[in-house]
């Protein structure tokens, strides 16, 4: 990055012009076909009925051809919207995308308005939302339980057998219910989250998992919706209740183990945790739908997860779950907002400015990408750096999930145990079809899969 690119704050707005704007018509173009859409499929938690309507008239192929269209009317931008007392830019170009992800949290501070008014609904005191103050310390927290740099977490053995019994169940489940669907797969994907974060005790505590999910679909409307403070408070109790009796091998066990202090609200790192695990069972459930419909690449996967013992990050395995991350990403917007005025090529962006970067644009851009549309794990067979085009599917740079190989540890186990206890077909109507482009939207809702052994 060049000197004029980087960040600078107190800039003379006299003696430079501003980032573009765009224009009404372009505004409401984006809004209608982009934004309003992404946010009524539910940004916190997912709104089935909006995300099989967004799946059956392609809304998300719509929203990548209008951000392609942006670029072409204005280049690679930023390009600010024009819209009343909000000061919003959409950034177009790769190499902006790497700035502000690196860049981040100062000048572009991850605790954006939007995100904090819908977070603090279920976990006010969460790294993602915490101010420049708060964050180093709960930061360092998240990293040091999720153990962020290491590809397997120390408890993978023991989250592994968790794993493995309730895949287990999951199948024997769908046997007697004649289809593996979604919610056989999400009743013992989330027993299994609950033993992992909180232990066996916490297993059969569905109405745990069904009160974050009620919090969460308030936090989908922010600003609009008034915070249940009371329900808050009985999922904190509720919470509290494991984190004291923590159970060994656990993430609450490696939570007590952690230094933290007051200021640190351990208890409120966890809701995003749960939070950010539920799509990563749609991820895995995803994965198994891609893997069905390319039968080279289910094979490959499959003599991975029967040799686990040799390869037991399961390198393969991890590369199509990422690429089912690109196709259908969980994170389709990206939002940051300017501590300062910032610099870019020679242009002024004004101070508290949120910034949208539209996933799904990057990640299907087919001028660029030349398979945009189609199953490629191979993309992910080495470390993707600012040289690369950016997919993005947890973030980068200092804000980046911490939870990125604790997540992959987890979905490719998963997939694995599955892999090995199973084949699969995806039953009609069939969705995906290696000769076909992948659909922009993949309702998980309505997988269905024949099992056979």
């Amino acid at each position: 990055m060049s000197t004029a690119e980087r960040p600078r704050s107190h800039v003379d707005l006299g003696s430079h012009r501003p980032i573009p704007t765009m224009s009404v018509a372009d505004t409401a173009a984006l809004m209608a076909e982009v934004i309003v859409p992404t946010l009524a499929q539910g940004p916190i938690i997912r709104r089935p009925r909006m995300v099989a309507a967004a799946e059956r008239v392609d809304l998300v192929g719509r929203a990548v051809r209008r951000v392609q269209r942006l670029h072409d009317t204005y280049g690679d931008g930023p390009i600010m919207l024009r819209v009343p007392i909000r000061k919003q830019a959409v950034v177009l170009a790769a190499r902006h995308v790497h700035r502000v992800l690196e860049e981040s949290p100062v000048p572009f501070g991850a605790d954006s308005s939007e995100k904090r008014a819908s977070l603090s609904h279920f976990q006010p005191k969460a790294v993602l939302i915490s101010s420049p103050e708060e964050r180093p310390d709960r930061r360092r927290f998240n990293e040091e339980v999720l153990e962020t740099p290491r590809p397997m977490h120390r408890l993978s053995e023991r989250f592994a057998s968790v794993i493995e019994e309730e895949a287990q169940v999951m199948l024997a489940r769908a046997e007697r219910k004649g289809v593996l669907d979604w919610d056989v797969f999400s009743d013992a994907w989330f027993c299994m989250v609950r033993r992992v974060m909180l232990g066996d005790a916490a297993r059969e505590d569905r109405e745990f998992t069904r009160l974050h999910e009620r919090l969460r679909a308030y936090a989908n409307l922010a600003f609009l919706q008034p915070k249940r403070i009371g329900q808050r408070d009985e999922f904190f109790v509720r919470l509290n209740r494991y984190l004291d009796a923590a159970e060994s091998d656990t993430l609450a066990a490696v939570m007590a183990a952690t230094h933290a202090t007051p200021d640190t609200a351990a208890d409120h790192q966890i809701p995003h945790w749960l939070f950010a695990i539920d799509p990563a069972g749609m991820t895995t459930f995803r994965a198994l739908a891609l893997l069905a419909a390319h039968p080279e690449h289910e094979v490959r996967a499959r003599d991975e997860a029967e040799a686990r013992d040799s390869e037991p990050a399961l390198p393969f395995v991890r590369q199509c779950l990422l690429e089912s991350l690109r196709l259908w990403p969980t994170t389709p917007m990206i939002l940051r907002q300017s501590s300062s005025e910032t610099m870019w090529d020679g242009r002024v962006m004004p101070k508290d400015t949120g910034i949208l970067v539209y996933s799904n644009y990057f990640h299907r851009d087919d001028r660029h990408l030349e398979y945009a549309h189609r199953f490629a794990p191979e993309v992910w067979s080495h470390e993707r750096t600012d040289d690369d085009w950016p997919l993005v599917p947890f973030s980068r740079g200092p804000v980046g999930c911490p939870a990125q190989n604790l997540v992959l540890m987890i979905t490719s186990t998963m997939l694995a145990a599955l892999l090995r206890k199973g084949h699969y077909q995806e039953r009609a109507p069939r969705k995906l079809y290696a000769t076909h482009p992948m659909p922009s939207m993949l309702d998980n809702n309505t997988l269905r899969f024949d099992v056979s052994h």
